[in-house]
Formats: structure tokens, sequence, C-alpha cells
């Protein structure tokens, strides 16, 4: 009967630790729903792992998009996995909180003779601290799961930079091929009219320069786009066939509107789960304030039972105490470096925000910086480029300008358009990098971290 309510008990402790492994989880989950629009899934070994595994497959099998990128990373990479398991960690430290010490059993036994003596004792001054140890250990799994939606969303700002780059980089590579092509037909044509006695050695010797240039820029860009494609690659957990996934080799043009500037700061100090995470741990670190001093005392306090027998048969039973005298440690070095640990947790508080502040206006000036450029090639640039085409077009009709001056016109066309494609390349990995220094929304509704009074950022 003991062994069947023991193991009811065992299992229901069991059910009630998992249920609140999966709470703490959908906490984070919802967070991460809210800020990004996609899901985690943190694989344990049930059912809804081989939906995530199928799901990976199915995306795999078409172009990727940089959503669809994200939500495959959010599921796929492995060290995101490994994140998740540091809520499983606290979780169990918030369960080891709740628990009493075991008592301690002893029992002496004399030979020769009979007598012998045996004592339990159990440190049942941990009674007074468990509501408050429990609350440190609640504190910290709040934390725990604030910096783990933290990593989160960092991971899915450094996937979508990472797409936008690869993507940039196919699109320049392209380019640079074709510029490639455009000066081999110029070196060739002006090897053939050199042959002739047409032009002058110089020229020949331009047009070949131009071109092993060329074909130097065209190399460069390809190993861009490898090493780009293997960092993508890297974030989405893949290998093997995995890898052959595809994206469009163009890169979406920019928002008519560009996003609003003002606030931008205050959003991202409200925002960030890192931050927040800082303003966790440093409340933790005060409910332990008024626990470690108590603790250092009372260490090696402990009641319990006393039983002996003499080897003439009589015995004798009673209570048990060992109780501390603090003459020398009344626990004041526990306490000062339990109040260092706040003033340091509240400094990199300050300094984090500090550096929050800082790269927002960093990343908020780039993307201007390099909305401006996109605008200004796309608009002046560029179409200037094609003027001096179509002029040195109707110049080469009219015998005005050689062969050379319309292919190099025509080359300086493609070298401007890759000019807008880097730039554009640039816009939306500063829009990116923007986003995670925010921490989130860049726009509409602030996104609120919790209702908690205690922890609740200042709007």
């Amino acid at each position: 009967m003991k062994t069947l309510i023991f193991g009811v008990l065992f299992l229901t402790a069991s059910f009630c630790s998992a249920a609140k492994l999966d709470q703490s989880f959908n906490d984070v989950s919802g967070t991460i729903l809210s800020r990004t629009g996609k899901r985690v899934q943190w694989n344990r070994g049930t059912a809804q792992d081989g939906d995530a595994e199928r799901y990976v497959r199915a995306q795999l099998r078409r172009q990727l998009t940089p959503g669809s990128a994200v939500q495959i990373a959010l599921l796929n990479n492995h060290e995101l996995q490994a994140t998740y398991e540091e809520i499983g960690l606290a979780q169990a430290d918030l369960i080891e909180a709740g628990l009493l010490k075991n008592p301690l059993f002893t029992i002496e036994r004399r030979f020769p003779g009979q007598a012998m003596e045996a004592d339990i004792l159990g440190e049942f001054i941990d009674l007074l601290f468990l509501p408050l140890r429990k609350r440190v250990a609640a504190a910290k799994l709040e934390a725990v799961k604030l910096r783990v939606g933290a990593e989160i969303l960092n991971t899915a700002a450094e996937v979508r930079i990472a797409f936008y780059e690869n993507q940039g980089n196919l699109h320049v590579a392209d380019l640079a091929q074709t510029v490639e092509k455009a000066t081999a037909a110029s070196a060739e044509a002006a090897l053939q009219l050199h042959q002739a006695g047409n032009s002058r050695s110089l020229d020949l010797a331009n047009e070949e320069a131009l071109h092993a240039q060329a074909k130097v820029d065209f190399a460069k860009t390809q190993s861009a786009g490898i090493e780009s494609r293997e960092k993508l690659t890297r974030l989405l957990g893949l290998w093997g066939a995995d890898t052959k996934w595809q994206v469009s080799p163009r890169l979406p043009d920019p928002p008519k509107n560009e996003i609003s500037t003002a606030g931008l700061e205050s959003r991202a100090i409200a925002q960030r789960l890192d931050l927040a995470a800082f303003k966790q741990e440093t409340l933790s670190e005060a409910r332990r304030l008024g626990l470690v001093r108590f603790e250092e005392i009372s260490r090696g306090f402990e009641m319990g039972g006393h039983y002996e027998r003499e080897k003439d048969g009589q015995y004798s039973a009673g209570p048990s105490l060992n109780l501390p005298l603090p003459f020398f440690n009344f626990g004041q070095a526990a306490k000062a470096r339990s109040e260092a640990k706040v003033r340091q947790l509240q400094q990199r508080y300050l300094a984090l925000a500090v550096q929050i502040r800082s790269e927002v206006r960093s990343a908020r000036d780039r993307v201007l910086l390099a909305r401006q450029r996109v605008d200004y090639l796309q608009s002046t640039g560029m179409p200037l480029r094609h003027r001096v085409v179509e002029e040195s077009q109707l110049q080469y009709n009219a015998m005005q300008v050689s062969l050379f001056d319309l292919l190099r016109a025509k080359q300086d066309e493609v070298n401007a358009g890759r000019e807008y494609i880097e730039a554009l390349r640039d816009y939306w990995v500063a829009r990116a990098e923007l986003e995670k220094a925010v921490g989130g929304s860049l726009e509409g509704k602030l996104l609120r971290l919790s209702d908690n009074k205690e922890i609740a950022p200042k709007r």
C-alpha cells in the first residue's frame, strides 16, 4: 500500500513538473509569436517534433523567403534547441527551491558489547526560508525565459541579415558576370582590330586589363555568395541534401513609406528582452539579499531525535539539537557579497541600456543613409548611365566615337546597376539590424513584456 501511495505521489509530482515546464516554454513561445509571427518548437521527443520536421522539409522544397528562413531556423537551429534547455534547468532549480533537505540518520554501534546510539536530524529551519527561496528561484526562471526569448529574437534577426546578404550577393554576382562577359567581348574586339592594324597596342592593353579586373571582381562576388550562403545554412541548421535550398536572386524594392524614426530608442528600452532579463536578475538578487545573512547564520542548525541503548538493555530517547553559535561569522560577508551583486547588476543594466540606445541610433542612421543611396541611384544615377549609353550609341552610329567607347558606356551602366543592388542589399541588412536593435516591432503597437509591476518596463 505504501509503495502504491509513493508511486502515485511520484507520478503526480512528475506530471506537475512537466506541466509547469510546458507553461514556461509556452510563455516564451507566445512572446516570440507576438513579435515575429513565427512559432518555436522545443524538440523533446514528442509528436510535435515530427510535425516541425515535416514542415521544414516542405519549406525547403520551395524558394526560401526571409519569413520562411526565419521559421526554419526557429524550428531547426540546434544552438537554439540547446538554449531552450536553459528553461528546463531553471525550472528544476525552482522545484528544488521548494524542497526541504533530506534528514540525516546516523547510527553508532560499539564492540564488544551491545551499546548503540542513533540520531535523526534535519535542517527544519528550511521551513522558514522556503517561501522566500521559491520567490528567488521564480524570479530567476523569469529571467531565464527572457534571455531565451532574446536569444531567439537575435537568431531570427541574424537569419534575416544573412538572407539579404546572400540574396544581394547572388544578384551582384549575376551583374559581375555580365560585366565580365562584356569586357571579354570588348577585349576580343580590340584584339581583332589590333591584328588588322586598326587600333593601338595601348587600346588593346587597356581592354585586356579591364577584362582581367572584371574576372577578378566576378570571382570575388562568387566567393562572397558562397560565404553568405554557408552562413545562412548554418543558421538554418541544415546539412547533407538539405543544403540545396534556393532563394530568389532578386532583392525586393524598398517600401514606399519609410519607417518612422521617432521614439525608436524608447521603444527599444521597452521591448528588449535582454534588458528585461537584467531587470529580473536584479530583482532575484534583491530578494535573495534578505535571505543570505540568515542562511549563513543558521547553516548547520539541526533538530531531530536521539536514541541510545546500553549493553544492559536500558535505553533512552529524546530530542536532539545542533545550534551554530555566530560568534565569528554572522553573515556579514554573505550580505556584503549579495549587496555587491545587486549593485553590479544595476550598473550592467544601465550599461546595456546605453549600449541599446547607441545600437538603435547607429542602425537607424545606416537605414536612412542606405535608403538615400537607393533612391538617388534609382532616380538619378542609373537614368544618367542609361542616357550616356543612348548618346554613345547615337555617336557611334555617326562614327563620332569608337566601339570601345560604346562598350565602356554599357559596362558603366551595368556597374551602376551593381551599385544600386549593393545599396539595396545594404538597406535591407541595415533594416534587419535595426529590428534586432529595437527588439521586435519598429512601429505600431508597443510590445510590453509583463503585467508584473515589479518588472514591467517603463515607457
